[in-house]
């Protein structure tokens, strides 16, 4: 029996990584950006953070001290929580919405995938479970892309207001004033400040995407219509 030599073993070890990691392209460069700025964000935020505490009379704060503060919790859920409602109010808007030459938009007047009822589909192995199953887990998966981001949504903002007390409070404590609750956080300006001032810019990026998907092209990207398409064309 022929067998293959170690080259060729090692190829063909090394193509299954190499599909996986192909497949999966997307998903792994955003996750690794993401990485890579969350721990900028966390060195540079632990070296302003320690300048201002220093330049109040407070001590030097190292990075594993940092990411224990309230400045930290309340930067990162404050930008979460506008990137979660965003994406959760756009999935649910696209439901119901339309724009006549966007590539963001179901197309209008013709029937789309999307709309599909799941259980008159054909039934097979590859079918997702739940739609199989049917009943309520049927009712509960064909809402979970918005259900998820809008779970994400509650927790990024409660994480704000629970780590935007706490800086809050460090404050207040290094000027002689009084502590404030989570509940009276919320209820003040400084609170929802912090949230409109994410809300708008989010929803104003998808916005400019809407419309100039519209007129503009990027070729070869799933988010732009063809670049020989009719402006008025709607739909990828």
């Amino acid at each position: 029996m022929l067998r293959p030599i170690k080259g060729q073993e090692d190829s063909v070890q090394k193509r299954p990584a190499r599909r996986w990691i192909k497949d999966h392209g997307l998903l792994l460069a955003n996750v690794g950006l993401f990485v890579v700025f969350f721990g900028g964000m966390i060195i540079s935020g632990a070296a302003s953070y320690s300048e201002e505490q220093q330049a109040h009379g407070g001590p030097h704060v190292g990075i594993l001290g940092y990411l224990a503060s309230g400045h930290l919790v309340e930067a990162v859920f404050e930008n979460w929580e506008s990137e979660f409602l965003q994406m959760a109010m756009y999935v649910v808007l696209t439901v119901f919405l339309f724009q006549q030459g966007s590539s963001e938009s179901k197309p209008i007047g013709k029937d789309a995938p999307q709309d599909e009822d799941p259980r008159d589909a054909r039934k097979t192995a590859k079918t997702p479970w739940p739609v199989r199953r049917g009943g309520w887990v049927l009712k509960v998966y064909e809402h979970s892309l918005s259900g998820l981001l809008g779970l994400l949504f509650l927790i990024s903002f409660t994480l704000h207001a629970i780590g935007g007390t706490a800086a809050y409070n460090e404050e207040q404590l290094s000027h002689g004033l009084p502590e404030i609750s989570t509940w009276e956080y919320i209820a003040s300006s400084q609170f929802w400040f912090e949230s409109f001032q994410n809300w708008q810019s989010e929803f104003l990026a998808v916005a400019v995407l809407v419309g100039a998907s519209v007129y503009l092209r990027e070729r070869g990207s799933p988010e732009s219509k063809p670049v020989a398409e009719p402006h008025y064309e709607t739909g990828a």
